[in-house]
């Protein structure tokens, strides 16, 4: 378990948070875990992945050592595990008496491989960094979990976009880790279509940039906009764009403002490992091996996963134990963006957790 005093901080931030929103910024106790001679599948090895991390909340033993009240959130593609701490989703999930009190549940938010505070190409191998995968993103979680946090049971796995498909990786990889799993803004199948496409896209934009040089590049390839900007159409929405930007001033200045931003904070190898990452991903041939209860939400107007391809249907119906919910477009979805909008999703999520065995 958590040292007493980290717990008593840990709790602390949460009860700081829940009276004032922007504390969630600080909330947590964060860690490194750092793996000896990692072995990635593609057989290329790293003598210390450094593994980052947030965790909120004590983890609590049954008699037989079991940790029952364990929640991991796996962020998306270029998100990181602190990314969970902000008043629309800590404060809705999180704080006291919300379905996630973090006085009750030990909630962990790690960064993936090449995320966040996790060791990645821009720490200085650049394009010699191990080409990862999800599989790898996955067994290095669980070392993280068993390992260093010595927990060895989940109550739930939420996940968002990326974080969604760990999570049916997750669940045929590990079957009996967890109690329930929570996929949001994903497809349990591989990435095709138009999904791959504009993924693809934004990868040849930065490597047929001159000025990637490889990897080694001195100053950011131009490319990377133009990557960014593939990207935003992908993952927002015809209502969420019209309500930002109403007039045509107004859409120039919110475009170029989000791009601006992002040029600032994405490394252009640490995005092509980030996005190439998902390359082999398609959990559909092993779909029967999923033993826990899924919660799988998708929105209406999420344009990663169009509706009308019927995909997250077909799949959830070749698993008894999941309930599929597409969430109706509404002015509170946010496209893509509404897997981390729990007060759109949040009763859906109380019912479930209801549903789930008592431990």
């Amino acid at each position: 378990m958590l040292a007493g005093s980290a717990a008593t901080a840990s709790r602390g931030h949460a009860q700081a948070a829940a009276s004032s929103p922007a504390s969630w910024a600080r909330a947590g106790r964060q860690g490194d875990f750092v793996v000896k001679d990692f072995l990635f599948r593609s057989g290329e090895r790293l003598p210390e992945l450094r593994l980052h991390y947030t965790t909120l909340g004590t983890p609590q033993r049954d008699a037989n050592g079991v940790v029952r009240n364990a929640v991991m959130i796996l962020h998306g593609t270029g998100g990181s595990g602190r990314g969970f701490l902000s008043a629309t989703y800590a404060g809705e999930l999180f704080a006291p008496g919300k379905l996630l009190d973090s006085a009750k549940y030990f909630i962990v938010l790690p960064d993936g491989i090449g995320h966040g505070g996790s060791s990645k190409p821009s720490d200085g191998l650049h394009a010699r960094f191990p080409a990862y995968t999800y599989d790898d993103m996955v067994a290095a979680q669980h070392r993280l979990l068993t390992e260093h946090l010595k927990v060895n049971h989940l109550r739930l796995i939420m996940g968002t976009s990326m974080g969604c498909m760990h999570g049916w990786v997750w669940g045929y990889t590990y079957p009996e880790f967890m109690d329930g799993l929570a996929p949001y803004a994903c497809v349990p199948a591989q990435i095709a279509g138009r999904n791959r496409m504009i993924r693809t896209m934004a990868m040849d934009a930065i490597r047929r940039d001159p000025a990637w040089a490889g990897g080694e590049y001195t100053s950011t390839p131009p490319g990377l906009r133009a990557a960014q900007m593939m990207l935003y159409i992908m993952s927002s929405a015809p209502l969420v764009q019209q309500t930002q930007a109403p007039t045509r001033d107004k859409a120039d200045s919110v475009i170029r403002a989000y791009l601006d931003a992002r040029m600032a904070t994405t490394d252009a190898n640490d995005f092509l490992y980030q996005f190439d990452a998902s390359r082999d991903y398609d959990p559909s041939p092993f779909l029967s091996r999923i033993l826990a209860p899924a919660l799988f939400i998708n929105s209406a107007d999420d344009q990663v996963n169009p509706p009308e391809l019927g995909m997250a249907e077909r799949y959830a119906a070749m698993m008894p134990r999941t309930r599929f919910v597409l969430l109706p477009i509404t002015p509170d979805t946010r496209g893509h963006g509404t897997h981390s909008l729990p007060k759109v999703w949040g009763g859906y999520l109380r019912d479930f957790l209801a549903t789930l065995p008592a431990r």
